[in-house]
């Protein structure tokens, strides 16, 4: 059970528990969390999801409060998706239009994380993100991301560092092999046409000896 407060002298429920309420509604799938129900009482809203065995070692998506549903045509959307910490930088920089792409430099930051069990970029507030990245990952120019200086929230007078983000990557996760960091270094890419799709992704021979998990374990 998820609760959500909601104060009754406010604007009512968070648009964010509406949007993750209208996503589960129409979500279905084996691998995402189930909404049950939804309650509402004593000025608070409660979200009941299934009960996931841990004995079991089942793993689903959920948290779906900054989530963004994503259609064709590409409609313009607002900033506010996607927790801070693994918000891609073109989001971070005020595009109105974005995509799927988004999402692997989400899962760029989550797999650096699960090799180190500590954030990659641990932003305190938009423009530290941005910063951090920069910091790590060199500050992009119209050479390395065509059209971001267009952006609305670029800005001219940014720092410019100079960063081989290779070497600053096998510093941050020491873990990975070369094939690894490549695989990083593509879900990082700051161009969103040239960032690496999910398809793609598990095409890399980082996973050319991972072994396949049985139909029974974890999906």
């Amino acid at each position: 059970m998820v609760q959500r407060f909601v104060d009754s002298e406010a604007d009512g429920v968070p648009s964010t528990a509406l949007r993750e309420i209208s996503l589960l509604k129409e979500l279905d799938h084996e691998n995402i969390v189930r909404l049950l129900d939804v309650v509402y009482g004593d000025r608070k809203l409660y979200m009941v999801f299934e009960y996931l065995n841990q004995a079991q070692g089942s793993i689903k998506l959920a948290d779906f409060g900054l989530a963004r549903a994503f259609c064709l045509p590409v409609r313009v959307y607002t900033h506010e998706v996607v927790t801070l910490w693994y918000r891609a930088p073109e989001i971070l920089l005020g595009a109105k239009n974005y995509c799927t792409s988004v999402d692997m430099w989400s899962l760029g930051a989550i797999f650096a994380e699960m090799l180190t069990r500590k954030a990659l970029f641990p932003g305190d507030s938009e423009i530290d993100q941005l910063f951090r990245i920069f910091r790590t990952l060199g500050t992009p120019g119209e050479q390395d991301w065509p059209g971001v200086t267009q952006l609305p929230d670029y800005k001219s007078t940014f720092p410019r560092w100079e960063v081989d983000a290779n070497r600053s990557i096998a510093q941050l996760v020491p873990r990975l092999d070369e094939h690894g960091r490549l695989l990083l270094l593509s879900m990082l890419t700051y161009y969103p046409r040239q960032r690496v799709t999910a398809k793609h992704a598990l095409q890399h021979p980082y996973f050319d000896d991972a072994r396949l998990v049985p139909p029974t374990g974890v999906r």
